[in-house]
């Protein structure tokens, strides 16, 4: 039921000018519609019930941080929507008595192709923040991308996580500051460096401004510059702190690549062009995302963008996706359109709100068991198997 029925069931069962049958019936409608609160993170049955257990969990502005889209949030939703408009094709009488998980990334062999993807201030939705989701993460042998905007520090995150994440990166304003960062990150043995291209021009997040306007707390304890401002973030330690330069152009991938070690990818391209683009200037891997639907208004979905850029690419390397992911039946969707492996974003923000590190397990492991269900009922038991033949778009 929708928010707007309940208010008016409410307001019905307020009512002094109707039958208190009526105003009887009404109330009951309400409350039967109530989404129900978990008790536990074992009690989910899908990560959609994670969602009404965070917001009830978080105050308003720590709630419009991470659920906040931009403008009219309309491109936040077509990412979901997207996955309704495309169909599966399985395939009978193959045995599916095991079940194949295992994705081969950049000659390591993933035990799942699902990833955490970078999420920053997690200190914000639960005391623990980064380093419950690092302790999630290796509980349940799963690729963890860490956020610049991290609140605990990628050394401390690699001892939690048992092994050095994967560094999505904010570059700094000024190139100096820059090169001081990645040493930094491929000092502490980050094997992959994950630039986020999406956000240079700046964004308009409204809905996390209305949700801040509704909290009434006192922020100053954290937030010691006023509402809104950066908390700590360790990996800006002796550093300007400000970064996402307006001017960076495809010179700085060539900067980039001649600075580092570490395998570069670039997150946030969402098509053809750009993705050739990164080809020939000897980009790593791609991400394709428009940061959950919070970098600008475009109503493409990422699974409608994917094809596209896996196409441009060619072999060349390896194409990962985030956005809009709920279920393992939307995983399949994306590998089956070409994707090395997919990033999930909010769900496990959802299970760390909640439950802290068992919330974010629990979240991982319907994911893995759903998409688990859907290779064995798609007739394609392992992810090699798993091709466009076996996707229909409408």
């Amino acid at each position: 039921m929708s928010a707007n029925r309940r208010e008016f069931l409410q307001f019905l069962a307020a009512s002094t000018v109707i039958a208190p049958a009526a105003r009887a019936w009404a109330q009951q409608l309400a409350v039967s519609h109530e989404p129900l609160a978990l008790a536990s993170a074992q009690d989910a049955l899908n990560v959609m019930a994670f969602e009404e257990a965070a917001r009830r969990a978080l105050p308003p502005a720590h709630w419009g941080y991470m659920a906040t889209g931009v403008d009219d949030d309309l491109t936040l939703k077509a990412n979901m929507e997207a996955f309704r408009h495309i169909g599966l094709k399985p395939r009978r009488l193959v045995d599916v008595s095991k079940a194949d998980l295992r994705t081969e990334v950049f000659g390591t062999t993933w035990d799942t192709p699902i990833f955490i993807c970078p999420v920053g201030s997690q200190r914000a939705f639960h005391p623990d923040g980064e380093l419950a989701t690092a302790r999630a993460a290796r509980a349940k042998n799963t690729t963890l991308m860490l956020s610049s905007v991290t609140t605990h520090s990628v050394e401390d995150v690699a001892k939690a996580l048992g092994t050095p994440p994967w560094y999505q990166l904010y570059m700094p304003l000024i190139w100096e500051e820059t090169e001081k960062l990645v040493k930094r990150v491929e000092d502490a043995g980050c094997p992959a460096l994950v630039w986020t291209v999406d956000l240079l021009a700046g964004r308009n997040t409204e809905t996390a401004t209305r949700f801040a306007r509704e909290d009434t707390r006192n922020c100053l304890a954290c937030h010691t510059h006023g509402p809104g401002t950066p908390i700590h973030r360790p990996m800006f330690d002796g550093l300007d702190g400000r970064y996402n330069p307006p001017g960076a152009t495809w010179a700085y991938v060539d900067r980039l690549k001649k600075l580092t070690r570490m395998k570069v990818l670039l997150k946030g391209i969402d098509s053809a062009d750009d993705a050739r683009l990164a080809a020939d200037h000897g980009v790593d891997g791609l991400v394709v995302s428009n940061h959950g639907g919070r970098a600008s208004e475009t109503l493409r979905a990422t699974i409608d963008c994917l094809p596209e850029v896996v196409d441009a690419v060619r072999g060349r390397m390896p194409v990962f996706v985030d956005g809009g992911f709920r279920r393992g039946s939307d995983i399949y969707k994306a590998l089956a359109s070409g994707a090395r492996a997919v990033g999930i974003g909010r769900p496990y923000i959802w299970g760390l709100s909640a439950f802290g590190q068992e919330g974010i397990e629990r979240v991982l492991d319907i994911l893995r068991a759903e998409l688990t269900l859907v290779m064995r009922q798609m007739g394609t038991p392992s992810i090699r198997e798993i091709t466009p033949a076996r996707v229909i778009r409408g």
